[in-house]
């Protein structure tokens, strides 16, 4: 608790001293902050049966908190240097354990719950110009003030979260603003590089025209599933991430559709081979060896209907035949939903929010799962295979400016795939946001 203070009155310090500096058309340094803090309630529910990775069937309540610094500084002409210390706590509903699309993008897989304070992301970015046309930007976290060229290429090199560059989009990837679950801020089968608190040193190569965008990420991966520390042999381990972008307009209302794919070699394990070994409680770790790969694609869209209404609809997918590494436990996965900004009723900067995801394993998965196998996040002893099933709702209310206050029911079906611990289960949530 004592870092939590200490961090909130460095955070209150400097939007304070930054609150008072003038705004310049090409800031030099930029200072921003944002704390969250969410509470999810979930009443109990009845199951036939419960493993060591299973969603608790007792009543629970858990309470997350992150608060980040976002420093920058410009450095010549296009270059640019980023620092986030970062402080976490706090839990997910039954550790984040039994629930393929859980339920709070602000926690992590992580034993302890004490606050723990870490660098989150420290980074280089040089953007190269293509054009002398320009376009003003905004001062904003991980964001100088100044004029950016409307073509241009860009490199960005040191640590960093990989979908701050990938699989974005403007109506749902945010769970401090937007939807909460898992599955409904990123693409559910992409198994994106990340430690356990979602960071990875990278390399990102971006190409970015007004219509046009491509990307590509060289990303390291944990040394085992779902751990902190990072494998440096790239040459046997390793992540690669290419996305397309097209932006248009219908009807003059903005659009976007993505591809992504992705290819991961590392030391995993396979599913199929560890139920060969032992039939009754496999253990994929006895399988793991360089050389196991996975991969995987992603289409993710969002259109606005009218200047208050957008939608989004993304679909993956991966091979499932190795074991999941960084992400979730979801081999493929369809969402979709909408959001509506508060305009009609006189609160332009509220947001309301409904969307619906539906998650599935591949058949070497589940039947490592039934078997009585265990992932990093799955594992109830048995599985009665189904597909899990997300209905998530949220209002957003701006409090004040940069302040605001969030309610969200998650239904949930099927937790972990699993018919016998069908449900359903009610979440509700309660999120506060505070912004510089």
């Amino acid at each position: 608790m004592k870092k939590y203070i200490l961090l909130y009155i460095a955070v209150m310090v400097a939007m304070q001293i930054y609150a008072q500096t003038d705004t310049i058309a090409n800031e030099r340094f930029t200072i921003h902050a944002q704390t969250t803090v969410i509470n999810q309630y979930k009443p109990g529910f009845n199951a036939k049966y419960s493993g060591i990775n299973s969603l608790k069937t007792a009543t629970e309540s858990q309470t997350s908190i992150t608060a980040t610094l976002f420093a920058g500084v410009r450095m010549w002409k296009g270059a640019s240097f980023y620092i986030n210390p970062e402080i976490a706590g706090g839990s997910g509903i039954s550790g984040a354990l039994g629930i393929a699309a859980a339920t709070n993008g602000e926690t992590f897989r992580i034993g302890d719950p004490a606050p723990h304070i870490y660098v989150a992301r420290v980074f280089f970015r040089q953007v190269l110009p293509l054009t002398q046309e320009t376009v003003s930007q905004t001062s904003d976290s991980n964001q100088l003030a100044g004029d950016l060229p409307t073509k241009y290429l860009a490199f960005t090199i040191g640590k960093i979260g990989i979908a701050d560059f990938f699989d974005d989009n403007k109506f749902s990837h945010d769970p401090r603003t937007q939807f909460m679950s898992w599955a409904l801020m990123d693409s559910g089968a992409w198994d994106y590089p990340a430690n356990t608190r979602g960071y990875t040193p990278s390399l990102v190569l971006e190409l970015v025209t007004p219509k046009h965008e491509l990307r590509y990420g060289m990303s390291l991966v944990p040394l085992t599933a779902n751990g902190n520390k990072m494998n440096w042999n790239i040459s046997k381990s390793c992540s690669y991430t290419l996305e397309y972008t097209h932006r248009y307009n219908l009807n003059e209302l903005a659009g976007a559709i993505r591809l992504l794919t992705f290819f991961t070699t590392t030391k995993m394990g396979n599913y199929r081979q560890s139920i060969n070994q032992q039939p009754v409680n496999p253990n994929i770790e006895d399988t793991r060896k360089y050389g196991n790969t996975k991969f995987g694609f992603a289409l993710n869209a969002e259109q606005n209907i009218t200047n208050d209404l957008g939608s989004f609809l993304r679909a993956s997918w991966n091979n499932g035949r190795n074991e999941t590494w960084a992400f979730t436990e979801i081999d493929h996965s369809v969402s979709g939903g909408f959001s509506l900004t508060g305009k009609k009723w006189k609160r332009e900067n509220d947001n309301v929010g409904l969307a619906y995801v539906v998650s599935g394993l591949s058949k070497d998965h589940r039947e490592y799962l039934k078997a009585g196998g265990t992932g990093f996040m799955l594992g109830d002893g048995n599985l009665n295979y189904t597909n899990e099933h997300l209905v998530e709702l949220y209002y957003s209310a701006e409090l004040r400016k940069n302040l605001y206050l969030t309610g969200a029911y998650q239904f949930l079906v099927n937790p972990g795939y699993n018919k016998d611990r069908t449900g359903p289960v009610n979440i509700l949530s309660v999120r506060l946001h505070a912004i510089l």
